[in-house]
């Protein structure tokens, strides 16, 4: 079974687990393969003769392929270039013929090792547990012309000179990693370098040298900068960069190896990349097995629509107005992973959505698309997904073995986040088998099924307090006799064919409004779950400063307790006396900094800022210390005087600030304490009067 899969020179290295190590065999014989289609004027003979005297082009020949899922077999060009940068040459030359879209490649961007087990008929998942090991280096120590200290495993390592590199070097030898898990991929480069200079004998992987395999870049995604770190690959082992993995944070080994065996993507390649892409690669497989190819550019048109169907298609999901306000014995239902189910049930794909052999039936609500009966390939692919994932979370609730749970979790946490995009990916533009038509159909149902949802429960004695896309919060109405919820929901789930579950039970639920309205805010609310069983009260937290990234450990803490204040006395005094012993701490110099590091995304470079932000002022500082802080990346540090505008006002987390800004912090805590008492009525300016009122006594009782 290969497990990784290293380019040498013009040879492909396939690696295989063997039980005390990993061993290689060499393919001096592969060649890349792409397709070329014709199109209106475009000849295929001409296409062949030509691509024939392509110095990049080993070998040409017809086949018969699909070209879309809605396209019989028809002929095509089967294209072997010469090596991996032959491809993107090659299908550059083959696009710019004729007029656009004459000639179409196929194939074409697909990452190097997924393409190898593509076309080898490979599924990489490794036949035997995998060791990791993990190799961090402080970003201050990596900065440095020689590092002094850094951690293997569980153990840390400092000394001069090359000594912490020997020790690195003697690690990886005993141990002889499948994995190694770096929090930064930059290490392997700089410490390679480092050794060199030291003349130590340091080997990352199981043969000598690295490779960059791409270069740190900029992008933006949603209306958010993202920062993508250099690449580095070392052979026979896989580099994992926590500061580029999201699926091995989210979820696990387990999880990302769940994924390799789905997705046909080897771990090293599936732990850097997106969900959209791991989903691609997932609906890529599925399309060649139905042998259809995999177009480089999306050229799918936008069929037309009348009006009235452009006004009712350019909506989202339903939401219902959060009804402001602290509400008693509240239940939160659920539907499972409704957009996936949508699709599966409704049978929403790509080919079948708007099909021309049943464009009059209407079968999607308010838009009148017709569906085809034939079976899509998209509810093909994610079906397994979703009847794997209730599968593994029936088996969760009956598990009690702790490695157990933590592998089910693991998968768990990993196809939901595939089907947590497989509805939004419909509508990207850059999908290969997307369409805003399947965008839109999967929205339309959705919205049909919370309304009928809705209507369903206040049938049922049950008041809908808030609602948004796929779940409801309700709570029993008032002079009304309720029906059981696990019967309606029951009900409900037979009727909309998807299952509602039910996901918690609240003691209550506090919905917060918005910061300048009386209108409640979408994504904030707070409450206590209601569990007689629990060793420990669990309240829960959707939105609020504590569940925000740049929220300091302390604000974050301090507004748990204000809630657990909340909880215990339901008026507003009692917390805000919980309140000002936290604002006291803060006067008195008495919170330790770190717990008041604030951290903050970079939009873009330093030079672009025209004021002067606390984020400019860290910019600064890391400047001067030699740390590069590239768009899309972090900043931490701590508040130290808000006044000045220079770099003086804030330090570097990395620079163990011993004093900070009590007002700044007050401001933050103030927030953070409006938050948990606005559903109560106190505003921002109450509390302060509140304060005020305590201090003006507490002086006089003094006096």
């Amino acid at each position: 079974m290969v497990f990784k899969i290293d380019y040498r020179g013009g040879d492909v290295l396939r690696w295989s687990l063997a039980d005390d190590g990993a061993e290689y065999a060499v393919d001096d014989a592969y060649a890349p393969t792409i397709y070329v289609s014709a199109h209106g004027d475009g000849d295929l003979d001409t296409a062949r003769r030509t691509l024939r005297e392509h110095p990049a082009v080993e070998r040409v020949r017809v086949v018969e392929e699909r070209v879309s899922f809605r396209h019989d077999p028809e002929p095509v060009l089967q294209v072997d270039v010469a090596d991996l940068d032959a491809v993107t040459t090659v299908a550059r030359t083959v696009r710019d013929w004729g007029s656009p879209g004459e000639y179409r490649c196929y194939n074409v961007d697909l990452s190097r090792e997924f393409r190898y087990c593509l076309e080898e008929g490979l599924t990489p998942t490794p036949d035997r547990d995998l060791d990791t090991l993990d190799v961090a280096v402080p970003e201050t120590e990596l900065a440095s012309e020689t590092v002094t200290e850094l951690s293997v495993g569980d153990r840390t390592v400092s000394g001069g000179g090359g000594a912490v590199l020997e020790a690195l070097a003697g690690r990886l030898d005993r141990a002889d990693p499948d994995v190694l898990v770096v929090n930064t991929a930059d290490l392997v480069p700089e410490l390679a370098r480092q050794a060199e200079r030291f003349d130590v004998d340091l080997q990352f992987g199981r043969l000598p040298g690295w490779e960059r395999l791409a270069g740190e870049s900029t992008y933006e995604s949603y209306g958010r900068v993202g920062h993508s770190p250099a690449r580095y690959d070392v052979p026979g082992r896989v580099v994992v960069d926590r500061s580029n993995t999201f699926m091995w944070n989210q979820t696990n080994l387990d999880g990302c190896l769940d994924l390799v065996e789905r997705s046909g993507k080897p771990l090293q390649e599936l732990s850097w990349s997106s969900i959209g892409t791991i989903l691609t690669a997932i609906q890529v497989r599925e399309a060649r097995r139905r042998g259809v190819l995999v177009p480089w550019r999306s050229w799918r048109h936008e069929q037309f629509k009348t009006m009235r169907q452009l006004r009712d298609a350019d909506r989202g999901g339903v939401t219902f107005a959060p009804d402001v306000g602290l509400h008693e014995d509240v239940h939160e239902l659920d539907f499972s992973s409704l957009y996936p189910n949508v699709i599966v049930t409704r049978n929403v794909s790509p080919e079948t959505t708007r099909c021309s052999c049943h464009a009059d039936r209407g079968d999607v609500p308010e838009l009148g698309y017709g569906i085809c009966d034939e079976r899509g390939y998209l509810p093909d692919v994610l079906e397994p997904l979703v009847a794997d994932r209730d599968a593994i979370k029936t088996e969760l609730q009956d598990t009690e073995d702790p490695d157990r749970r933590a592998e089910l979790e693991g998968r768990s946490n990993a196809i939901k986040w595939i089907l947590v995009s497989c509805f939004g990916y419909q509508g990207f533009s850059n999908a290969k088998f997307g369409r805003i038509e399947c965008h839109e159909a999967i929205n339309a149902f959705a919205r049909e099924i919370l309304l009928e949802t809705k209507s369903m429960l206040e049938d049922a004695g049950w008041r809908v307090v808030h609602g948004i896309v796929d779940s409801v919060w309700v709570t029993p109405m008032d002079g009304a006799e309720q029906t059981s919820l696990d019967a309606l929901t029951d009900r409900i789930s037979e009727r909309v064919d998807v299952r509602l579950e039910r996901e918690a039970r609240y003691d209550w639920v506090a919905f917060v409004p918005l910061r300048d309205s009386e209108a409640g805010a979408l994504t904030k609310y707070f409450g206590k779950v209601a569990d007689e069983a629990a060793d420990e009260v669990e309240y829960r937290y959707r939105g609020v400063e504590c569940r925000q990234r740049s929220t300091p450990p302390f604000v974050a803490d301090a507004q748990r307790a204000l809630v657990a204040a909340l909880d215990a006395h339901r008026e507003p005094e009692p917390v805000c006396a919980e309140l000002r012993s936290w604002l006291d701490r803060l006067r008195r110099g008495a919170v330790d900094p770190a717990d008041l590091v604030v951290t903050r995304r970079v939009s873009k470079p330093r030079e672009e800022y025209d004021q002067a932000t606390r984020s400019v002022a860290a910019l600064d500082r890391a400047a001067d210390l030699g740390l590069t802080r590239a768009p899309g990346q972090d900043v931490s540090f701590v508040v130290v005087d808000d006044d000045k505008r220079s770099r003086d006002r804030v330090r570097l987390a990395v620079e163990e600030p011993t004093t900070y800004d009590a007002d700044f912090y007050r401001e933050r805590l103030l927030r953070a304490a409006a938050s948990v008492l606005s559903p109560l009525g106190w505003r921002r300016d109450r509390i302060e009067r509140f304060l005020a009122d305590h201090e003006e006594q507490s002086l006089q009782s003094f006096a």
